[in-house]
């Protein structure tokens, strides 16, 4: 076996260890059974599958088909723009609400990639913004401000 994929190889141990950290400090709360399950359940069988699917891509990358990739260097500016607009959507969602804060988080994080289209983007936010009120508001009918708190809701 000889390393052909070095972005996949980097980003299986990756995978692996994300997934074995999740699953060892989710054995800290109840796990639980399947029917019931307590809240260490979840996390802990998350983490496993996170690690088997790093291993997969990890060994994926030493077969004989692998692509033959090096590793490019590291972007830090994609880094912060992904996390700044997240920990920007966190920090806004009270005041602005959860349709306009998570539209900021969809179009500004996707600044960060290479081929930036505000078109695109804009729609990728709309999108996101219609499945959250679905999925969270609607289907689980969480409570979030959903407008700007200065429009008095």
């Amino acid at each position: 076996m000889r390393l052909q994929n070095k972005q996949d190889f980097w980003s299986g141990i990756m995978f692996i260890a994300l997934g074995v950290g999740f699953a060892v400090g989710a054995t800290s709360y109840s796990m639980g059974t399947a029917a019931r399950m307590g809240p260490g359940y979840f996390p802990f069988w998350l983490g496993v599958c996170l690690a088997v699917l790093g291993a997969a891509v990890m060994l994926g990358s030493m077969s004989k088909k692998a692509e033959e990739n090096e590793v490019e260097k590291f972007d830090w500016k994609i880094t912060f723009v992904v996390i700044g607009s997240v920990a920007l959507c966190g920090s806004v969602l009270d005041f602005l609400g959860v349709y306009i804060s998570v539209f900021l988080l969809v179009f500004l994080s996707s600044y960060a990639s290479h081929v930036f289209n505000w078109k695109v983007a804009a729609i990728n936010g709309l999108c996101i913004v219609l499945f959250v009120w679905g999925a969270f508001i609607k289907g689980l009918g969480l409570i979030f401000p959903l407008w700007p708190s200065f429009l008095g809701n």
